[in-house]
């Protein structure tokens, strides 16, 4: 059973057994430091490992002091000015221990080693199409999500939740080869921040190694640029070696690990923060980082 989006006072969280967390997705201002004392009640009340927050840095001492320690960040998160972090808190002392942080420093150093490569943007395979996808593209698009997740953060397994989500905020993209959807991603859009994660990739296992998921996210870039968004981010599998190599190519920027964090092909896993400025914002009014 998927975890549960809902309001906690004017904010988004997410939480529920499958992560065995909360992730406090949309920080609302209104709600101050009254929301850390909600948060907390809640995960000690379902018996939660982890609360993960997504806030402003300008309220991360907040979250300081009462336990919690920064995890990752993305620069000009909102609107292309103002810096976001990620801010963890456990209440597990082995969900705090990331017992793959050998692997993950390998993953990241071949992925960073790609980002100084010269190859060149790949093409499309020779007999292979791209599009935007539809509802129609729902049931084939939950077919290739079941074939490449045994389970996943989010619903993404349902065509329901699939077609819901894109008369939302989520764009998919697809590659078809004779017709049948072989890989996709999503970019899932917050107008609100000028900002979007690029997420869900998926590619079959007879046709990874061709690129298929940097052809997707440049695609799903140049939309975005289009569209006005200002700063692109990604949540990656820490130890999976291509999707952070993909990211390092696009010339997404690495800072930093959240631990033992989200419920994906069956397990908790750590996962890496890539973030990416699209639009030039003039320098005079951009926040310090």
């Amino acid at each position: 059973m998927s975890d549960t989006i809902e309001t906690l006072g004017f904010s988004q969280i997410q939480h529920g057994k499958e992560n065995n967390r909360i992730y406090l997705m949309k920080y609302d201002t209104r709600d101050q430091a009254q929301i850390i004392t909600q948060l907390e009640h809640l995960a000690l009340k379902a018996g939660y490992t982890k609360i993960l927050a997504k806030i402003p840095q300008s309220v991360e001492e907040l979250f300081s002091k009462v336990g919690y320690r920064r995890e990752a960040k993305i620069p000009r998160y909102k609107n292309g000015r103002e810096d976001y972090v990620f801010m963890g808190k456990y209440f597990d002392e082995q969900r705090a221990v990331c017992q793959e942080q050998a692997l993950i420093g390998q993953v990241l150093s071949v992925a960073q080693s790609k980002s100084k490569s010269n190859s060149g943007l790949p093409s499309l395979p020779s007999g292979m199409q791209m599009r935007a996808l539809s509802p129609s593209d729902a049931p084939a698009m939950a077919d290739v999500y079941k074939q490449v997740f045994e389970t996943y953060p989010f619903p993404i397994h349902d065509p329901d939740y699939l077609i819901q989500k894109m008369g939302e905020t989520i764009v998919y993209f697809g590659v078809f080869l004779a017709e049948q959807l072989i890989a996709l991603a999503s970019s899932e859009t917050d107008s609100s921040c000028l900002n979007s994660e690029m997420t869900d990739f998926a590619t079959l296992e007879a046709y990874r190694g061709q690129n298929l998921s940097l052809i997707l996210l440049l695609r799903m870039e140049e939309e975005m640029r289009c569209k006005g968004f200002k700063t692109l981010y990604t949540i990656a599998r820490a130890v999976d070696f291509g999707i952070n190599a993909t990211f390092a190519k696009a010339g997404y920027i690495f800072d930093g690990t959240l631990v033992n964090n989200t419920n994906i092909s069956g397990k908790i896993e750590s996962m890496n923060v890539w973030h990416k400025e699209i639009q030039t914002i003039p320098s005079g009014q951009i926040a310090t980082p």
